[in-house]
Parts: structure tokens; sequence; C-alpha cells
């Protein structure tokens, strides 16, 4: 039995609740930040293409990445945070997330802003579809459904055979097959590795591969104000995996996904301020359907625990 007077106990209860919800509001808000970031960031990128060649452009975000998560965290963390049972299995994650993030940079040099976010947001119904064809796993039919819907959403988008189709369109698939292929290693590594850990192997991984194409495409840029657009597509990308990480400390994954998918509202203002690009009215059919596809098979993904969803970098 309790020891306090039952007026006490219900007081302390509402408080604890009180707490809880503020977490979770917490969380959500931080959710919606990171999804902030993650169009700047995709929209300086689109900005970029136009004076810095794409790979140039790939070594400076990852570059940042790795110096400003090794600055952060090694001193904090030290030797710890380079334990790791599995090296090849980072080197292969970092690998899969420059082979992303390269087809997402080439993706925006030909793509507008919010067609080009809906589509890669596809990417938690592939990894249902891997999951029930390559891993076995069972799949029930609301989630079929869910990824056929996800899928009809992004040929609206396409229109493969209209007068909008292009081969640059093709690209952002290939970005959601490798980022399905990087959320399931991610999935199998998070069992045993430390996220600090994965994410400072990602960040070191992608900038020395990206290393060895750098003297091959080094372009110097005509003003300083071409280094500080790639100075901040660094910045939005390492913030916005960190204020993320700081979310889900905060909140269940299965209430915080969903709102991951807000991504396509702050993509369609980036386009509108920054290239006067508004979807058609096709186009927004097509996103409505899979904002409303992925989220709901997002949040039945991480409620039965298969594979933790993050965003697809770019």
């Amino acid at each position: 039995m309790s020891s306090l007077p039952g007026g006490a106990a219900a007081s302390a209860s509402q408080s604890t609740r009180d707490r809880e919800s503020a977490r979770i509001l917490a969380g959500i808000g931080l959710v919606l930040l990171a999804a902030a970031c993650f169009a700047t960031l995709d929209t300086a990128t689109k900005v970029s293409t136009a004076a810095v060649p794409v790979l140039m452009g790939l070594w400076v975000r990852y570059a940042f990445q790795a110096i400003a998560t090794t600055l952060v965290l090694l001193p904090r963390h030290g030797a710890a945070l380079l334990r790791t049972a599995h090296p090849r299995y980072q080197i292969l994650r970092g690998a899969l997330l420059l082979a992303s993030s390269a087809l997402a940079f080439f993706s925006l040099r030909y793509m507008p802003l919010a067609e080009f976010t809906s589509i890669v947001l596809i990417a938690p119904l592939v990894i249902t579809l891997l999951a029930a064809t390559l891993l076995k796993e069972r799949v029930s039919p609301l989630r079929w459904t869910l990824v056929a819907g996800g899928f009809i959403g992004t040929l609206v988008i396409l229109r493969p055979g209209g007068g909008a189709f292009t081969w640059a369109m093709l690209l952002p698939i290939g970005l959601v097959v490798t980022n399905a292929w990087f959320q399931i290693l991610t999935s199998k590594l998070a069992r045993t590795e430390r996220p600090l850990t994965m994410h400072f192997y990602t960040g070191w991984v992608g900038a020395l591969i990206a290393s060895l194409a750098v003297p091959f495409v080094w372009t110097a840029l005509p003003s300083w104000h071409w280094w500080a657009l790639l100075g901040l597509m660094g910045f939005m990308g390492t913030i916005g995996h960190f204020i993320l990480i700081l979310a889900y400390q905060r909140a269940p994954a299965s209430t915080l996904t969903p709102y991951l998918y807000s991504q396509i509202a702050f993509a369609m203002i980036g386009g509108w301020i920054m290239f006067s690009q508004l979807p058609d009215a096709v186009s927004l059919t097509g996103m409505a359907l899979i904002a409303v596809c992925g989220a709901a098979g997002a949040w039945l993904t991480v409620r039965e625990r298969r594979v933790p969803i993050e965003p697809a970098e770019s």
C-alpha cells in the first residue's frame, strides 16, 4: 500500500503525467525542428549545385560532420566512442549513406524540392517490402495496402510516360533503395552499437571515401558566399541528426516518427521561397498519399520494433 494520503498520491500521479506530457511535446517540437533542418539542408544543396561540383559539396558536408562530431563527442566519451564490434558493417553503413547522399545531391540538381522529399520519404514502405521478400517477415494486409498506396503516390508524382517525366526522376528511386538497405543495416547494428558511435563512424567513412574524388573535382569558388553555403549544409545535416537524437530521448519513436513527414511541408516552403516552385494539383495529390501511407506505415514499423526509421540524409 502507498503511504501517501489519497490526495497526495493523486497529485503525484498527475504531476508525473504532466511531466511525461511535457517531454512528449518537447520531443515533437524537436522532431519538427529536425525536419526543418533537413529541408534547409536540401534547399541549400539545391542552391549549391549552381556553382559547386556535386562531389565537392558532398565532401564538405561529410567533412563538417566528421570534424564536428569528433570535437564534440570524443572529449566527452573518449575511447568508448570508437569501440565497435562490427567495423566492417560500420564501413558498409557509412558507404551506403554516402551513396544515398550522392544520389540526393544529384536528384536535387534536377528536381523540385517538394517532389524530391516526398519520393525519398517512401523509404519506410520500401523497408517493409524488403522485410517481406528478403527477410521473410510476415506482413499484414494493412501494411501491403500502405505500401501500395505509397507507390501509387510516387507514380502520381513521377507520371512515367508523361511530359513531366525525365530520367532524373529515377535518381531518388535509387536513393530510396540505398537508404532502405542503410536502415536495415542500422537495425542490426543498433542491437550492439551505441547510436553516437554509429553517427561518428558515418561521418568519417563518408568524408574519407569522398576525399578520394575531391582532387578530381575541386573548383575555385567565385566568392566566399558559396563556402558559407557549404558550411550551412554541413551544419544543418549535423545539427539535424543531433536534434533528432534528443527528440528520441524524450518520447517514443512510435509517437515521433509520423511527424518526420512534416519535412514535405518545409520542403514546399523552401522551394517556393528560393526557386518559386510550387507543386501542381496532381503532384500535391501524390505527396499527400505518400505522407499518409508513409506516416501510418512508419508508425506501425516502430510500434512493432522491426526497423528503426531514420530520415534519409542528403
